[in-house]
């Protein structure tokens, strides 16, 4: 058994009060330590969203280990495959022939091709320059009738310029093809979740009598090639940002960035930039929509309003519930932990930690707001190695809100959700509220949840 000397570990430089950090990068940088909380999606989860496609990476053992375990825990290891870069590949500087060899010999040994293949390069092809134009040109050639999309898993990359998340979540949709605009059509782009049916987006949308699409409920080919049908291209969450930017410059359409907010008056104006452009889509083609021409700003005002309501009924009956319980929460749950840590505070709960390694621009307002009115607010690192010593868990009872608050504060009452989970908006608040009831009321296994990669896919874990 291994025992641990040298006393009690300094936390410095992975706790810090929110009073004495600074923006946007609270802690040092350095070597990392990955926790056991495994729910985040990785590349090869985002992939398999793709209907009648493929993933095939080229890359050496040690690099395919995670991937290969990944596609297998999931149960998609037969859309998963794989081609082996060797020293001698290196050494002889042929990675380009072995690149299109080894993707070649894969697919000729397939009864059935797919309709596209999400080909994943590597750190190695970086390293020695490979011709990657030359690489497609050849697959292309070879196989007319598939589509072979760009992807990286170039992690060495991800600390300058895009990471291999943004740049996979653009890479999926480059195969649709340009079609005549339906201003009856809304396109959600680079999320991993549908929204849910009661978010507001889909709810204004029905209302209007527009159809929201979204790459996760595609199932075929053609339904794919739908999402390229619309008007206005919408993007949620924050890694699809650069991609839905990308898309619509290609296809010459609108792009709306509605991120996922806890703050009432930047969820106002979003739904009235919604409103806006569908209104402005119909205007463009010189037709009439009542239902949505007619909608006017004070409706609208009206609409939020109701809404607001019904969020402030919903968080003080979770407030009844929770009461004084402290409440711990993460980067993972969503992409705006501290403006969820700013609605909680300022509605009485007792919001004691929140857990993330850095701080997203858009959140620069709430990291003020707390800074002023909650300098005692306690930031903690989930990658610093110190994490990996310091002591877990607290005495008492805990609510966490997401993974990796649960584990790192030892809370079997915690909130199993990650990267926002398909809630958006005023009724994303009121989601967040009754995921957070649900989680004080009744206990989960932590040690058997949160090692399941990916959550939401199926899993053989």
């Amino acid at each position: 058994m291994l025992k641990r000397v040298g006393g009690e570990i300094n936390p410095e430089g992975a706790v810090i009060t929110i009073g004495e950090a600074d923006f946007p990068v609270p802690f040092p940088l350095g070597l990392e330590f990955n926790s056991p909380a495994h729910g985040n999606w990785n590349i090869v989860h985002t992939g398999m969203l793709m209907p009648e496609a493929i993933q095939i990476y080229v890359c050496a053992d040690n690099c395919m280990r995670g991937v290969v375990l990944t596609a297998a825990e999931m149960n998609a290891a037969d859309r998963f495959s794989f081609v082996t870069v060797e020293e001698e590949n290196l050494l002889n500087g042929n990675l380009e022939d072995v690149t299109i060899e080894g993707v070649t010999d894969i697919l000729n040994k397939l009864e059935k091709k797919p309709k596209a293949v999400l080909l994943f390069t590597v750190c190695l092809h970086h390293f020695l320059g490979c011709d990657l134009d030359r690489v497609y040109e050849e697959l292309g050639t070879r196989f007319p009738e598939i589509v072979f999309v760009r992807c990286f898993m170039d992690p060495i990359m991800q600390k300058h310029g895009l990471t291999p998340d943004q740049k996979l979540r653009k890479a999926m949709y480059d195969p649709l093809i340009t079609k005549e605009p339906d201003p009856l059509t809304v396109t959600l782009v680079g999320s991993d979740f549908v929204l849910d049916e009661s978010s507001d987006i889909k709810r204004l949308l029905r209302s209007t009598g527009h159809t929201l699409r979204e790459l996760p409920a595609c199932k075929t080919w053609a339904e794919y090639q739908q999402l390229g049908s619309a008007e206005i291209f919408v993007s949620c969450y924050p890694p699809a940002k650069y991609g839905a930017a990308m898309l619509t410059e290609r296809l010459n359409r609108t792009h709306l960035y509605l991120p996922g907010s806890f703050d009432y008056e930047e969820i106002k104006e979003e739904i009235r930039n919604l409103i806006k452009e569908l209104q402005a889509g119909w205007s463009r083609e010189d037709t009439s929509n009542t239902k949505c021409a007619d909608i006017t700003s004070e409706e609208i005002e009206a609409f939020c309003q109701r809404e607001i309501t019904l969020c402030e009924d919903s968080i003080n009956h979770a407030k009844s519930i929770i009461g004084g319980t402290p409440v711990v929460l993460d980067y993972l749950y969503h992409p705006r932990p501290l403006g969820l840590a700013k609605l909680l505070l300022e509605h009485g709960f007792h919001v004691t930690t929140v857990y993330l390694d850095s701080i997203s621009p858009e959140e620069k307002p709430a990291f003020d707001w707390l800074k002023l009115h909650h300098p005692d607010l306690e930031l903690r690192a989930t990658i610093q190695t110190k994490m990996r010593v310091l002591p877990r868990g607290t005495e008492g009872k805990v609510l966490a809100i997401g993974q990796k608050a649960a584990w790192f504060s030892g809370s079997r009452n915690f909130v199993n959700m990650v990267q926002g989970g398909g809630l958006w908006g005023f009724d994303g608040i009121r989601g967040t509220m009754e995921l957070m009831t649900e989680a004080f009321l009744e206990e989960k296994d932590p040690e058997d949840l949160i090692v399941r990669k990916g959550w939401g896919c199926e899993s053989c874990i």
